[in-house]
């Protein structure tokens, strides 16, 4: 991995666990004050995540091994590993939890308490969870070409910054579900909006979940490196004089900014040995420049 996207990877992990860290204090301290099962849903989501930007961090500084003779292509697929123990998490515990929770509030309602620290709490969260999100929405749209932050997310290799964006939009849905729910039950009397806030929220877990799995199992198993990077590599090749056709070129991604290259080259049969072994030095040497 590159030092500059190590970097920001890691900053943004760092800047999501502080601001979650914080957030869940916040939404314990006042569901334990009013019982509010949506403020208990919010202070469970808020407490994974924290979970899973540390689970995340872990997992980029194990990708950043040194290769070894047992690893000889380094450690870069434990970030996607770690990414995908995340998904699980979220789940697993956030999901679930959540939603086990709304049950019981739905079949056993509690007394409505006064909301007065609820709305301050949220407000506040709100505030901090923008702010995370505008570092992990900066941090992936530097990938992009262009195109849409869906369409960057799928083409994306750094499964970090992704992974940060996602959950703190899950977290911004999330929020917004609470205030909602806390406003209507109060408004309408009703108890069993809480449990019913609780449950949406839940549901949103694991929507993220079932995302983020697919999306981490793709890289896990051994995705393909980007079109264009596989496009210029082959460019790079059969632009090398010695070289009188290239057969197959195929790019698997290891790790965020690294890829492993297979290449099936023709040579000019003219050339000797020794030609042959300065070409490959060449050409490994002009796309290890480009890229």
């Amino acid at each position: 991995m590159s030092e500059s996207s190590a970097g920001e990877s890691t900053v943004t992990v760092l800047v999501a666990i502080a601001t979650n860290l914080a957030i869940a204090v916040a939404k314990a301290v006042v569901a334990a004050l009013t019982g509010s099962a949506a403020m208990t849903a919010e202070a469970i989501h808020s407490l994974v995540d924290t979970l899973n930007e540390a689970i995340l961090y872990l997992g980029i500084r194990r990708s950043r091994k040194a290769p070894n003779e047992r690893h000889p292509f380094g450690y870069g697929r434990e970030l996607y590993f770690w990414t995908l123990v995340v998904a699980v998490v979220i789940f697993g515990v956030g999901g679930g939890v959540t939603i086990v929770e709304g049950v019981e509030r739905l079949v056993a309602p509690h007394a409505l308490e006064d909301a007065f620290w609820t709305y301050v709490v949220l407000g506040v969260s709100f505030v901090l969870e923008s702010v995370s999100w505008t570092v992990s929405y900066r941090a992936v749209m530097q990938d992009s070409n262009g195109g849409s932050v869906l369409a960057t997310i799928r083409e994306s290799k750094d499964p970090t910054t992704f992974t940060v964006l996602i959950e703190d939009s899950a977290a911004l849905v999330g929020l917004a579900l609470a205030a909602l729910g806390t406003f209507v039950g109060h408004a309408t009397g009703n108890r069993s909006i809480d449990g019913i806030t609780s449950i949406a929220i839940g549901l949103v877990l694991l929507s993220v979940s079932m995302f983020l799995v697919g999306e981490s199992r793709a890289l896990l198993v051994g995705e393909s490196a980007r079109r264009e990077t596989i496009v210029s590599i082959r460019a790079i090749v059969v632009a090398d004089r010695d070289v009188a056709a290239l057969e197959r070129a195929i790019a698997m991604q290891l790790a965020p900014q690294t890829i492993l290259v297979f290449l099936n080259v023709c040579f000019d049969s003219h050339l000797s040995a020794r030609d042959v072994v300065a070409a490959i030095e060449r050409i490994e040497a002009a796309i290890r420049r480009r890229h």
